[in-house]
């Protein structure tokens, strides 16, 4: 059941890779503003690195400086790491990491348009394909993690959290949007392949996510509700699925996770309201 879901997973967001969703059309473009991202951010990045794919913007709060090291884990077609790379110059470096191929692909292609702050090619971004909990880095070679709503599709979350611990340098921050759970999900929920697919199914609570990075080594977690609103994904007309929230820092060891919700845009009206009292958006 598990690898039926991941696969799914997989070639979803491969046809959303291939769909032509972007920042040129007024509805994906919308969303991203309802979730934090500026209409100057939008316009400052390949528009079709914007697909709708998100529930916040942890480029806002990850306070990046120049020549730090950013790794964003399910980086989709770029967004989040071309933002990055904007902020930690030519000196740092922004990589993606992606399980699917055609959203590397997309990425990699859209790295070519891509402009620094100064109108000039980006040559600090990296793409690389990879599942998040085996990321192809060495250890202790990043100086801040970021993430939007993918870890919450992870199969063994706390395998993810060590994955990311092993590779924060001492001192390192994490600044992800996720889903958190309210309460436990019902059985109809959890079971359904598009509740997978929109990030909702595989949800862990409050106390689950705590437990996986102090286990992992994080010493001060602290989560935050966004009360980030769902309803902003009808604004795409095309069904899409989304992930993530808007991210907040963790300086030295303290991990600050903004959880929020999202779904596939074709689930059931009902399904959102279920969501809307099951979860909370970090």
């Amino acid at each position: 059941m598990i690898q039926h879901f991941q696969d799914a997973v997989r070639k979803k967001y491969g046809s959303v890779a291939r769909s032509g969703l972007s920042s040129d059309q007024e509805g994906v473009r919308a969303v991203a503003e309802a979730f934090g991202y500026t209409a100057e951010q939008l316009s400052a990045i390949p528009a079709e690195a914007n697909m709708g794919l998100f529930c916040g913007n942890p480029t806002a709060t990850a306070n990046l400086k120049p020549g730090e090291i950013v790794v964003d884990l399910g980086s989709g077609g770029g967004l989040d790491v071309f933002l990055a790379a904007q902020k930690v110059g030519t000196t740092g470096k922004a990589i993606g990491i992606d399980m699917t191929p055609d959203m590397i692909a997309l990425a990699r292609n859209n790295a070519l348009g891509a402009k620094d702050s100064d109108g000039k090619s980006l040559e600090s971004v990296e793409f690389l394909q990879a599942p998040i909990d085996n990321i192809p880095l060495p250890d202790a070679s990043v100086d801040c993690l970021i993430s939007n709503c993918v870890i919450n599709i992870a199969t063994d979350k706390r395998v993810v959290f060590r994955e990311i611990a092993r590779i924060l340098k001492p001192g390192g921050r994490l600044a992800v949007s996720d889903i958190a759970l309210k309460r436990p999900l019902p059985s109809e929920i959890r079971g359904d392949l598009l509740a997978y697919i929109g990030c909702i199914a595989d949800a862990i609570s409050f106390a689950e996510y705590r437990a996986g990075l102090r286990d992992a080594g994080f010493m001060d977690v602290e989560l935050i509700d966004t009360g980030a609103d769902l309803n902003a994904y009808s604004q795409i007309e095309r069904g899409t699925s989304c992930c993530g929230v808007g991210a907040s820092e963790k300086s030295s060891t303290l991990c600050v996770i903004d959880s929020g919700c999202c779904a596939e845009a074709t689930v059931a009206s009902d399904l959102h309201y279920q969501m809307s009292e099951l979860f909370c958006t970090l």
